[in-house]
């Protein structure tokens, strides 16, 4: 298991991930491939490398995948989440039954590649905006039941985390405005039906539309698809009385020049909807 003051996930969420990929994978009659093969009580060492360099992201899920199928497993990790590494990188040792090494392989590398290519990409645009007040956050555009595994990997590529739901914060979009009849009806509205504690942001693409939000006691603006001219004078209008972030067409090319602006946070849809998966691979020992 990680290292103390190490990232990594929840034990419940890595358990229900595993479980649903096995079965997802195994179906009803198992690896009839490697149990046709393998002794049962065969034993084996291997590998894990990363054949690219990246950031590394979901070693919990891989050392839950093997030990699902073999309890006795031993995996031990060369680098802990949140780690870059070099191609060819040693990430982890695994010796165990060799039915459950390979039986485990695919699921193991699946959750690894993927984190892994999250957090690489995060962390490029984390390091495009290096010098600057904004953070990269991700957004609701993820992967449908792996929203929680992919914000982590997010966070281990050194980004925040947006809202996880519809349920931990209020964000008023343009179609939520448009069907409210106007900006002034869905905030007055807001505050009668929703707890204290509960953070509020409001999708703006004009400065008219920033001041009306602005007369409201809302906590956050999101500068969506403006130009960095415009982004400049919303921050302005703004004056550090809630909190900004700019959204649409960010990309690596576009990121610093928008973070110049001021604003305190870009949301990137791209880090959890478009990031490359890691490639990696599983090298037997013996």
């Amino acid at each position: 298991m990680p290292e103390a003051g190490a990232l990594h996930l929840p034990r419940f969420l890595v358990q229900r991930a595993v479980a649903a990929a096995l079965a997802e994978d195994l179906g009803t009659a198992g690896d009839i491939t490697t149990d046709a093969i393998i002794p049962s009580d065969a034993e084996a060492e291997a590998t894990i490398v990363a054949r690219k360099e990246g950031v590394i992201a979901g070693l919990d899920l891989a050392e839950a995948t093997f030990a699902a199928l073999d309890p006795d497993m031993q995996f031990h990790r060369a680098v802990q989440d949140g780690a870059r590494v070099e191609a060819a990188a040693l990430l982890a040792r695994v010796a165990g039954k060799t039915r459950a090494l390979l039986t485990a392989e695919r699921v193991a590398l699946n959750f690894l590649g993927r984190l892994s290519g999250i957090a690489t990409m995060t962390a490029a645009y984390v390091a495009a905006v290096e010098g600057t007040r904004a953070r990269i956050a991700c957004t609701r555009k993820t992967t449908p039941g792996l929203r929680a595994l992919e914000k982590y990997a997010v966070r281990a590529g050194g980004g925040v985390n947006h809202r996880f739901g519809l349920y931990d914060a209020v964000l008023v979009k343009d179609n939520h405005i448009a069907a409210a009849g106007g900006l002034s009806n869905a905030l007055g509205r807001l505050r009668t039906r929703i707890g204290h504690l509960v953070k509020i942001e409001v999708e703006v693409d004009t400065i008219d539309q920033l001041g009306e939000a602005l007369a409201f006691p809302i906590d956050a603006v999101l500068l969506d698809n403006m130009d960095v001219a415009m982004l400049k004078e919303a921050v302005r209008l703004v004056a550090g009385r809630v909190k900004t972030e700019a959204s649409g067409g960010v990309s690596l090319e576009t990121v610093r020049e928008i973070a110049l602006s001021g604003v305190d946070l870009i949301s990137v849809g791209a880090l959890t909807h478009s990031a490359t998966s890691l490639d990696l691979s599983l090298e037997w020992r013996r």
